[in-house]
């Protein structure tokens, strides 16, 4: 999801150097290499390694989110080796990864990707948080024909044939929250949003989206503001929110990273009660509200496909056994959800395929892959993006989410937005054997 993308494409696209052949020769006697290895666990003998990156933002201002998933994804990767291995053509193989740090920098994680791709010769890349990483990415895992899991919700309108998305495209976050708000706040202040955000792809074009649908909602935008990732100057907004909502008002925060600690801190400061001023984010999850503040953000909403609290079997066991890897203190959320997911729908894939080797097997047993995740049953689609239960919940005191919505049942994607007049009509399908089977019309 999310400094501006656009600044830094003629550089992305000088990375992506010419294509290479579609199989890779993955196994090795060693392993690891790069920024470490979570590849640890036992499962007996294996007949060889399968080398996997791991790429997230472990510096700047990203960090507060992404280190989370970095371990997580460790996590998942030593359960399948405690299990066996990844299981190819008759024989186990154990999961090495090669972790590098993407420093918040979007240039940066092009140049780690492709690192990971020519040096490391890693069968999957796992990796990113911002729709600029991911952009930025893009066209390194394209020109090499390689395959990258992306796990966080994002703004849709992208469907990469080299990217498996596992976090939620607006159809399965953003527009059931702006229907949720409507429908129990609209009454209360009108069907009126002031939207406030990062300043970079992802909440730009989220609210853009949002915009539109508020239109067909008969209602309106009042306001919408951006600042740059890691920047702190929040009172402006604030004082542009008292202006436009002097009696209360809704309020959809889009912002990322640790500028999100001085938003809420200085919401709090400057008396915008959760009570007068509704506010739904979409990127703060239980981990952000650890290192904000419970206080801060008690009373506010968000919109996920995963709470902690979910109260499941499934769900405790995935909270349990992440605490018990690196501590009680810990919690889970949604972004880590996916990340974990990402791992298993990959092993899947491949043991469906029999080979990590061949990318384009891989790629083609992905789709209908399903996977018993934290949240309820998950399943790969044609797009490739995953269907995705949708929950709403409101910040408790003690960090939680209370959750007052839940769809039950996983939401089929629609990564081409039906709100946006420029793409109303359009689908994805990478079954299809045809040159535009990444957009096309219905």
């Amino acid at each position: 999801m999310r400094t501006n993308i656009f600044s830094v494409l003629p550089r992305q696209v000088a990375l992506g150097a010419a294509a290479v052949g579609m199989s890779l020769t993955l196994v090795a006697c060693g392993g690891g290499g790069g920024g470490g290895t979570g590849s640890s666990g036992g499962g007996g003998s294996f007949d060889g390694e399968v080398k996997v990156g791991i790429l997230h933002s472990l510096s700047g201002t990203m960090a507060i989110s992404e280190t989370t998933l970095k371990e997580v994804e460790e996590m998942a990767i030593k359960e399948i080796n405690d299990a066996g291995g990844v299981k190819a053509g008759g024989k186990k193989y154990k999961i090495v990864s090669v972790a590098e740090d993407g420093a918040s920098d979007w240039p940066t994680f092009a140049e780690k990707a492709q690192k990971l791709i020519d040096s490391d010769k890693v069968a999957v890349v796992f990796g990113g948080w911002t729709s600029a990483s991911r952009k930025a990415m893009m066209p390194v895992f394209e020109s090499k024909n390689h395959i990258l899991f992306y796990p966080i919700q994002y703004e849709g309108q992208e469907c990469s044939k080299n990217i498996f998305y596992t976090g939620a495209v607006p159809n399965q976050q953003a527009e059931p929250a702006v229907d949720w708000l409507m429908k129990n706040f609209g009454g209360k202040f009108g069907k009126k949003v002031y939207l406030v955000g990062s300043d970079y792809v992802y909440p730009r074009t989220a609210n853009t989206i949002i915009k539109e649908q508020m239109k067909a909602l008969g209602g309106e935008t009042v306001g919408e503001d951006y600042i740059p990732l890691g920047n702190t100057e929040v009172a402006p907004i604030i004082a542009k929110i008292k202006k436009a909502f002097p009696n209360g008002g809704i309020i959809i925060n889009t912002l990322n990273g640790d500028s999100n600690v001085a938003l809420f801190k200085q919401f709090k400061a400057a008396g915008i009660d959760p009570a007068k001023y509704p506010i739904m984010s979409f990127s703060i999850a239980e981990e952000e509200i650890r290192q904000i503040g419970p206080e801060y953000t008690k009373g506010t909403y968000a919109a996920w496909n995963f709470f902690m609290s979910l109260d499941t079997p499934a769900s405790k066991k995935f909270t349990a056994d992440f605490q018990a890897m690196y501590g009680k203190d810990r919690v889970t959320g949604d972004p880590a959800e996916s990340a974990y997911n990402m791992v298993y729908l990959w092993k899947n894939a491949v043991e469906k395929a029999g080979t990590f080797e061949n990318l384009d097997a891989v790629r083609k047993n992905m789709i209908g892959i399903t996977f018993a995740a934290p949240q309820g049953e998950i399943k790969m689609f044609p797009n490739h993006h995953t269907s995705e239960r949708v929950l709403i919940g409101e910040a408790e005191p003690n960090g939680q989410f209370k959750i007052l919505y839940d769809s039950k049942k996983a939401i089929p994607p629609i990564p081409w937005n039906q709100f946006v007049p420029e793409t109303k009509g359009y689908t994805c399908d990478w079954t299809l054997d045809r040159p535009d089977a990444g957009k096309f019309r219905m």
